[in-house]
């Protein structure tokens, strides 16, 4: 069966065949479901601080 990701940056899931995955050279793989999540896990932006992604602040709702 086909297996979906999810995008480790804003949490959504990632059919087969697309997005990209990034493979560091200590061998641990980050999946991003588009390049804009991308760009912004480059960038450094805390996915709980972007109002698009599914990670909510505690308290939130």
């Amino acid at each position: 069966m086909v297996q979906t990701r999810t995008c480790d940056y804003c949490g959504d899931d990632i059919e087969p065949g697309t997005g990209t995955m990034f493979v560091h050279n200590d061998g641990s793989t980050v999946h991003f479901c588009s390049a804009k999540c991308e760009k912004n896990a480059d960038l450094g932006r805390e996915p709980r601080d972007v109002e698009w992604t599914d990670e909510e602040p505690e308290g939130e709702t």
